[in-house]
């Protein structure tokens, strides 16, 4: 018998009075896999996260989490259920030291009473120890988050997840603003959550480090599905080419041909 998905959306649709934001979105993520989620600004990846999260719900279709029907109220019912998001933005205190922000609203504490305090020395010893599981070398994690990379941000966002013992992890555009070494090294650690068995919904619009990591791809246009595909059935320059607009681009080009070949307006 096969395992449930971690989470199932079924034809899910949201809507903002007049205005679809989704209409008939269907994923499957599970255990140990990455689904890609792909689409321009505006294809409906922002409102399928916020759905995926807890902070919106669905208005049609259905949403499961390991096979049973759910309807998430809040961002905690998705953390209850281990569902963690990262978002692009990343949510840390520059000026705190990464130890800080690795327990930021969950941080442990001894002694009781008048004498209960921050566990100091545990947050920095679990925060070493599981950068380094996740292989992640820091050099000094009393260090501002703030003096890290991006790429480095990200990658400590990722590790958190995995501590607190998130069965989920969304991830909103992580290499969005890297460059290309730094995107590398967070898709080295995308690839580690999986590895650690955890399911990963990765939100990108960059098909080729989609199909780096992927196992499977749901490409969104303008709130609805234009594609879904697992990873043996579909390769890069396909995938390229339906995020790109597929026969839309086609008809552009000849669009641009004709005005530029002869009898087109083709300036000397």
């Amino acid at each position: 018998m096969t395992e449930p998905a971690l989470i199932e959306l079924d034809e899910v649709s949201k809507y903002y009075g007049n205005i679809r934001a989704l209409e008939g979105v269907s994923l499957e993520v599970h255990a140990g896999e990455i689904t890609c989620v792909l689409g321009d600004n505006g294809a409906g990846k922002s409102t399928l996260i916020k759905i995926i999260a807890g902070l919106h719900q669905h208005d049609a279709g259905s949403f499961s989490i390991e096979g049973e029907p759910a309807r998430l109220a809040k961002p905690r019912d998705a953390l209850d259920r281990g569902i963690a998001t990262v978002y692009q933005d990343l949510a840390v205190v520059p000026l705190m030291p990464v130890w800080r922000n690795f327990f930021l609203g969950s941080e442990p504490t001894k002694g009781v009473g008048p004498f209960k305090r921050l566990d100091v020395q545990l947050m920095r010893e679990t925060t070493r120890t599981e950068l380094l599981r996740m292989g992640i070398d820091l050099r000094d994690v009393d260090q501002p988050i703030g003096t890290l990379s991006g790429g480095e941000r990200q990658c400590v966002a990722i590790a958190r997840a995995v501590h607190f013992g998130a069965k989920v992890l969304v991830l909103d555009e992580p290499t969005a603003a890297l460059g290309v070494k730094q995107s590398g090294v967070v898709l080295k650690y995308v690839a580690a959550a999986r590895d650690a068995g955890l399911g990963v919904v990765l939100i990108t619009h960059n098909p080729h480090h989609a199909f780096l990591v992927g196992d499977r791809f749901v490409l969104l246009k303008r709130g609805r599905m234009s594609g879904s595909h697992t990873k043996g059935s579909v390769t890069l320059d396909e995938l390229t080419r339906q995020m790109a607009g597929g026969s839309e681009l086609d008809d552009l080009r000849h669009e641009l041909e004709r005005a530029s070949g002869p009898g087109g307006d083709d300036p000397a």
